[in-house]
């Protein structure tokens, strides 16, 4: 029985849920000189999948720019997680899906940017770590 009430968090899967990569200017981009300003978002979302089960997603947007308005290069990856979460205090599946889960996910997702940008011709975008915890206490004071 004192089994059964164990805490359970575990990886059931991993997958790149959506991946695009645009390189409108192409390809006269290729031939420009310049230092590109890189920007990039991250964010994150959880979906209740069934009992115990539940969908994370971290998504990295990284935008490349020559000059104002010129843009190198546009890529979005979306990288998703299937989590299992039993025998948990509500407020600690909260704190599990905001952060423990997008930490487990991001590292791919950086993976995932560098490797498609580098096949597309550009030097890697090698992307810093995020504090996932940082923007989960930003989201609560948000919210409260």
């Amino acid at each position: 029985m004192s089994e059964e009430l164990q805490p359970v968090f575990s990886i059931e899967k991993l997958y790149v849920k959506d991946l695009s990569l645009e390189v409108p200017h192409a390809p006269t981009i290729f031939l420009e000189q310049g230092e590109p300003e890189v920007d990039m978002r991250v964010s994150t979302e959880s979906e209740k999948l069934e009992e115990g089960f539940h969908e994370v997603t971290v998504t990295v947007t990284v935008t490349a720019k020559l000059g104002d308005e010129r843009v190198m290069f546009l890529n979005e990856v979306s990288q998703s997680g299937i989590f299992r979460l039993e025998n948990i205090p509500d407020e600690d599946v909260q704190l599990l899906l905001a952060v423990a889960c997008p930490n487990i996910l991001f590292p791919y997702a950086r993976e995932t940017v560098s490797t498609t940008i580098t096949r597309a011709g550009f030097p890697p975008v090698l992307l810093a770590p995020i504090n996932f915890e940082a923007m989960y206490q930003q989201a609560q004071e948000g919210n409260a």
